[in-house]
């Protein structure tokens, strides 16, 4: 449905498609924003229901996206910037019928996510390894849109056998799986071992989500086109993996306590999330699922820097210069 519009001029008594100053015409196209719904009152006029909001309006929503009647041609300047919000580039698209699982969704980037993708009316799962974070969570999105299609499952990226767990639980649905965000992380952790006797900075941040994609890829094949994301870090840059012969080391990735300093494990679990999504990319492009790395803003504010009062105070000193939840 196209709608044009028409600007009145109450002193000369007349009205006209295009507008006064600039002479361009505007047209709203599309469907509705998602939370809004069109009723009809007794009278028969049409009005709008904002079931985010809780309010009515006879104003078509829609007239704050309008768009030109004959666009010129787009230029290179980028549509998005740092001040962008997930809703505001997901406005306008409909993912119903679309199925999302997002790792460490209770919080920050992840609930923002799939916050997101809901509204928009995905299915979106929340993969979280606290439960009762993860149920506050949904409640939180059915606040905001009733019907938004949210559900929360444990998984522990800490233990394999629970993702493994995660994996069959899911299978167990049978949908299809279009979007897999491997967003959960922990940063500045003290070294400690996970029940698979690997660093817990380098199994959360990368191996946990490494095997979910492993046991989830015949899904993702079946679901294509399907896409698999995986956040990661600009701190890649700022560590190495390989010894002084040039070959991987091992014992870089999942050091001893000795040989651990956080800083260093999170930026090589992120460097093996970057060189992990570019191999994922190549093998599985060819069958309709591909990957991608993103970098989500420098020091953004969340809640990953709570394992320790130092990292917090250099987050909140730059907060104000940084994008923040």
């Amino acid at each position: 449905k196209t709608t044009f519009f028409f600007f009145p001029s109450h002193l000369e008594e007349k009205t006209q498609w295009e507008h006064p100053k600039s002479g361009k015409r505007k047209r709203v196209a599309g469907g509705l924003p998602y939370g809004w719904e069109q009723e009809t009152d007794e009278s028969g006029q049409v009005y709008f229901v904002d079931h985010i909001n809780k309010r009515t309006t006879y104003l078509d929503p829609r007239l704050a996206f309008t768009i030109e009647d004959n666009p010129v041609k787009p230029t290179t300047r980028q549509k998005y910037d740092g001040n962008s919000t997930a809703m505001e580039i997901l406005q306008g698209r409909d993912l119903s019928g679309k199925v999302a699982i997002i790792t460490g969704a209770n919080s920050g980037i992840g609930f923002e996510t799939a916050k997101s993708l809901a509204l928009h009316g995905a299915y979106v799962i929340l993969a979280c390894r606290n439960m009762s974070r993860a149920n506050d969570a949904v409640q939180r999105i059915l606040t905001e849109w009733h019907k938004a299609k949210v559900e929360a499952m444990t998984l522990d990226l800490a233990s394999l056998h629970s993702v493994q767990h995660f994996a069959e639980a899911f299978k167990s649905k049978n949908v299809p799986l279009h979007i897999l965000i491997c967003n959960a992380a922990i940063f500045g952790a003290p070294w400690c071992l996970t029940e698979d006797d690997l660093e817990s900075t380098f199994q959360v941040n990368h191996l946990g989500h490494f095997y979910l994609v492993q046991l989830l890829e015949d899904v993702l094949r079946r679901s294509s086109p399907a896409r698999v994301v995986v956040v990661s870090s600009e701190s890649h840059r700022f560590t190495e993996i390989k010894d002084n012969s040039g070959k991987l080391d091992f014992n870089l990735l999942s050091p001893s306590k000795k040989e651990y300093w956080a800083m260093l494990a999170y930026n090589r679990s992120k460097l093996c999330n970057i060189l992990f999504s570019n191999e994922l990319n190549r093998r599985l492009a060819p069958h309709g699922v591909t990957s991608n790395a993103v970098h989500p803003g420098n020091m953004m504010y969340s809640s990953l820097h709570r394992s320790w009062w130092v990292y917090t105070l250099l987050f909140t000193l730059a907060r104000p210069f940084t994008k923040s939840m």
